[in-house]
């Protein structure tokens, strides 16, 4: 039997070609494992850090509104009418007085025309009465002096004895006549010495009068004026329409001032008084400006139970508009001088809360703490720790005790402008 050497060599030296690579390949990853392991060994995860110190505890309160104009007003017409005349237009600045709609005053302008000619009649008519009166009194009341003169001249004459008795009763009996018409005239007054029958004259003229003065009102009540210096925001009239009693046809807008109205609970309103400055943040502008508390509402909403602040703006300019979101924080004191650690630093387990202090040589130790108050950003410390302790505040989760950190500095985090 021949054996082909050429060909047996060859499979050896592809044998030798595949197991030296395979060596090579195992030894390459055995290197590679160990620099990782190396790398791993050296690299220190970054962490930030924080001095604990001792001072004032604020709570952050944070506010919440909407901007609101110093008066909106909504217009519309007391007596239904077809319009006349329209003379504004959206966003027309108007002043106060301002004719802003006519509704038609053809019907009530003869009727006022109407009422003025029964009023002169009415007066007319007064006047006619006081005179006949007046003039009815002055001539009984001169009969009466007349008949009571001659009474007396004949009463002198009776006692003398140049008349009869029969003479003297006759002219008695006229005198007696005369008063007695005299006194049905001054009956007929009333307490201001006014007969009834001028009385009723004079009651029907005034009467027309103060219908000529209500269908006057009626008719200035058909032209809806400006109340108050603004702008128009809102129109829904058109001439020749009917403009239907009490239905909103325009509304004026007062932007002179401009309020930020806010809710607040109960645990927050101890820290908010009238006066307070606060600066009032309107994201949609991306401008801060300066105001002042106003009002604090007295009591709690029965529905919300929440309390209402309203903050007036400073110094604002046309971009300020009624209805833009406005937010601003307070800061209400809990505690002074005490030691607090960052919200964020503090773990807890198995119902204890611990904290990574971190030593001069950039090491880790675990430690147990006992807080206090709390808030939206920091925790009260009683025990545990003490003033100038660095602790760590991030990458919490991957920290051990006398664990090598890269500390980094909340402070030098600061950015200095």
């Amino acid at each position: 039997m021949r054996y082909d050497l050429s060909k047996l060599d060859k499979k050896k030296l592809v044998i030798i070609l595949i197991l030296t690579c395979v060596i090579l390949s195992g030894f390459h990853f055995l290197l590679n494992r160990n620099e990782v392991q190396k790398n791993r060994e050296v690299v220190k995860p970054e962490v930030l850090t924080y001095t604990v110190q001792r001072k004032d505890m604020m709570r952050r309160i944070s506010l919440y509104g909407e901007t609101i104009a110093e008066a909106n007003i909504d217009i519309a017409p007391k007596y239904t009418g077809r319009i006349k005349d329209v003379r504004v237009s959206l966003g027309q600045v108007v002043h106060k007085g301002d004719v802003l709609l006519v509704q038609d005053t053809g019907d009530l302008d003869l009727s006022i025309l109407q009422n003025n000619a029964a009023s002169r009649q009415a007066e007319a008519d007064a006047q006619e009465a006081v005179a006949t009166y007046q003039a009815l009194y002055d001539k009984v009341n001169a009969n009466y002096q007349h008949d009571k003169t001659n009474y007396e001249r004949y009463a002198t004459l009776y006692d003398q004895g140049a008349i009869s008795k029969e003479e003297l009763e006759k002219v008695s009996q006229k005198m007696i006549d005369s008063k007695s018409a005299l006194d049905t005239l001054l009956n007929q007054r009333m307490a201001e010495e006014t007969p009834a029958s001028v009385e009723s004259k004079l009651a029907a003229w005034e009467k027309s009068q103060k219908g000529e003065a209500m269908l006057a009102k009626q008719r200035d009540d058909l032209i809806l004026y400006a109340p108050r210096d603004g702008v128009i925001g809102y129109r829904n009239a058109e001439v020749g329409a009917i403009a239907q009693a009490g239905q909103k046809v325009l509304s004026l807008v007062d932007n002179s001032k401009i309020y930020v109205d806010c809710e607040l609970s109960e645990m927050d309103i101890a820290a908010v008084k009238v006066g307070l400055p606060v600066d009032i943040n309107i994201e949609a502008l991306g401008n801060t400006y300066h105001g002042d508390v106003i009002y604090v509402s007295p009591a709690a909403d029965v529905a919300t139970k929440h309390y209402i602040v309203r903050i007036e703006l400073k110094n604002i300019d046309a971009q300020v508009l009624s209805g833009m979101f406005a937010r601003t924080d307070l800061y209400s004191l809990q505690r002074k001088q005490t030691l607090t650690i960052p919200k964020e630093s503090l773990m807890q387990r198995n119902g204890k809360e611990y904290i990574f202090l971190v030593d001069e040589n950039n090491k880790t130790q675990e430690k147990e703490v006992t807080t206090g108050l709390r808030n939206d950003e920091e925790i009260e410390i009683l025990s545990g720790v003490v003033e100038g302790d660095i602790i760590a505040i991030s990458n919490l989760a991957r920290l051990k005790n006398n664990m090598s950190i890269n500390a980094i500095s909340q402070e030098s985090q600061v950015d200095p402008s």
